[in-house]
């Protein structure tokens, strides 16, 4: 089965714990909605978070939503200037027969 990747991105008001799980649990579920998948079919997640977010790693999203047998991975993003700020951002790697322009990306 193809390997196929969904992007994702979304941002906060302020660097504060709950703010970004929640942001982050509503973007997983908008890919989730968006793109009909199961988390079975999920092969890993890699997060995204721009250097002036450090209150949450954004993968315990995932955990909180119930994903607990993904593969999970964290980032910080090189801090490059006038670049978004409180961003976090996500690549879902998704096992599919749908081809990549399929895939819907929030």
């Amino acid at each position: 089965m193809p390997l196929r990747g969904i992007r994702g991105a979304t941002t906060v008001p302020e660097d504060n714990r709950n703010l970004v799980l929640a942001a982050t649990q509503e973007l997983l579920t908008a890919m989730q909605s968006a793109n009909n998948f199961v988390t079975e079919d999920i092969a890993s997640i890699l997060f995204t978070a721009t250097p002036d977010l450090c209150s949450a790693f954004p993968a315990q999203a995932a955990r909180l939503l119930g994903w607990d047998q993904v593969p999970l991975l964290s980032f910080q993003e090189i801090g490059v200037p006038e670049a978004l700020p409180l961003c976090i951002r996500v690549l879902i790697h998704l096992n599919t027969e749908l081809p990549q322009n399929k895939m819907k990306h929030i």
